[in-house]
């Protein structure tokens, strides 16, 4: 008789199975059409390597959950049982290294800035060296800053500074606010002059790196990595939610894995009998 346990087991890695089968399939498409950005082709590879790995450890619990396969059942958990461990010291990792880089916010302001010394050193190693050229590139290709410039919002000082700025279009779109720059509008700002107070231009090199070149910016501004420090933090205290909610499920499957594999032993001794 087909146990409870066995279709949960094999149900749950059908689905896993073909959500794996999906991205092989994706990241196939990724590598062989033409228009895809550098960007976008930076996925292709661990795509495919996690779509290839769900399919094999699916097929696995499918096949000793289905097919009574005793061998491939226990096969199935120690492989589970690892990913459980695994996967519970990385969300500790995870807490510990987002746990800062909030933001800070600016009097008058709608929008936060953010400061690379603000993030754990893990984080600022994704913005770290040669890493930078190739997110500066697809910031350019992304047109992160396009969305300001357009509407009257980009031309009035006052709505712009009340703007909710992503942590990305602020330190990459605009001169940090210390910079004291005058507004001209959303992506074009002028340096204080000579006889102005300008303390905070002499403190912040990002000052002196601003350019009103729409392809420049503030791309090469520490302003602009923290910026994306700051949206990598955020991506990655999602996936911390994600993995606290996939472990739960994954012990619910590894608990019916144990009965499957006491009901495949149970069948077997019936059959032997």
């Amino acid at each position: 008789m087909f146990r409870v346990s066995n279709f949960v087991v094999g149900l749950a890695n059908t689905l896993v199975m073909l959500v794996g089968i999906s991205a092989i399939g994706y990241s196939i498409y990724m590598f062989v059409h033409q228009g895809v950005t550098d960007c976008e082709s930076a996925i292709r590879a661990p795509l495919l390597t996690t779509g290839c790995i769900l399919f094999v450890v699916s097929l696995i619990g499918v096949i000793g959950s289905c097919f009574k396969e005793n061998f491939a059942m226990v096969s199935y958990l120690i492989i589970l049982f690892t990913g459980i461990v695994a996967l519970m010291g990385f969300s500790i990792f995870l807490f510990f290294v987002t746990n800062k880089g909030a933001g800070h916010v600016v009097s008058g302001r709608g929008y936060r800035e953010y400061r690379t010394v603000d993030f754990s050193t893990w984080l600022n190693g994704f913005v770290g060296g040669k890493r930078w050229v190739g997110i500066r590139s697809c910031l350019a290709e992304a047109r992160v800053c396009d969305d300001l410039s357009d509407g009257p919002v980009s031309q009035i000082a006052d709505a712009f500074y009340h703007k909710n700025l992503s942590p990305i279009q602020s330190g990459c779109c605009k001169p940090p606010s210390d910079c004291n720059f005058e507004f001209r509008n959303a992506t074009m700002w002028m340096p204080p002059t000579k006889n102005e107070t300008a303390v905070g231009a002499n403190n912040n090199g990002d000052c002196g790196t601003w350019s009103n070149e729409q392809t420049e910016l503030c791309y090469n501004c520490n302003a602009c990595k923290a910026g994306v420090l700051a949206n990598i933090r955020a991506k990655w205290r999602n996936l911390l939610v994600f993995n606290i909610c996939l472990l739960v499920l994954l012990i619910i499957v590894y608990s019916c894995g144990c009965c499957a594999r006491r009901n495949n032993r149970t069948a077997r001794k019936s059959d032997c009998a």
